[in-house]
């Protein structure tokens, strides 16, 4: 079965309830630069919720590590009741769970993540927190919009970039996790409906 590149999952949150927890949380803690730095420009942070077991170096703690076996909630996700029923609501087995801050003026570069595909064993889903009109999310060349409080699956091991030219930061809770049937079966779904 061939997958779509991107898909709007029939799921939705309450943006301000998304934005309740982010801000309770970024009020606490403070974010941790994303330690690959060749594919941005300016400021794109993260906040570890959910890592690979035992992990407490910060660089360790926002690593999704597709070879990683076992992963916990990170004591950020604590605080944070809305993020873990957005999370509980993907019926499959989590494995990494960030945020991910791009402010504004910063961009992500054109690249690829391996291993992050529904045809696969890993896939990542994004459910846009805080968001704005100017952020320019393409994949495969085309402008992907996604408002807060959404749900999608991307499949990145495609080319992809972002641009936040609006003036607000863009956060994502980034969501991985094992593909397993309710995955398969929001693509066979889709798939129907698009015939």
């Amino acid at each position: 079965m061939g997958f779509p590149d991107r898909l709007k999952l029939p799921l939705a949150f309450d943006p301000s309830r998304l934005r309740a927890d982010l801000a309770a949380l970024a009020a606490s803690t403070d974010w941790i630069a994303h330690f690959v730095k060749q594919n941005y420009e300016g400021d794109w942070s993260v906040i570890p919720l959910r890592s690979q077991a035992g992990a407490t170096h910060p660089v360790m703690m926002i690593y999704s590590d597709p070879s990683a076996t076992a992963f916990e909630d990170t004591p950020f996700l604590a605080p944070c009741p809305y993020f873990r029923e957005v999370i509980a609501a993907f019926p499959f087995q989590p494995t990494s769970v960030r945020l991910m801050k791009l402010a504004p003026g910063s961009v992500i570069k054109t690249h690829h993540d391996e291993d992050l595909d529904a045809g696969s064993l890993l896939v990542r889903f994004h459910v846009p927190v805080v968001t704005n009109p100017d952020v320019d999310f393409r994949l495969n060349g085309q402008r992907v919009v996604m408002e807060a409080g959404s749900a999608w699956y991307l499949k990145l091991t495609d080319p992809h970039s972002v641009a936040n030219h609006g003036t607000e930061d863009r956060v994502h809770l980034v969501i991985d996790g094992y593909v397993n049937d309710w995955v398969r079966g929001l693509f066979t779904g889709a798939m129907e409906e698009a015939v």
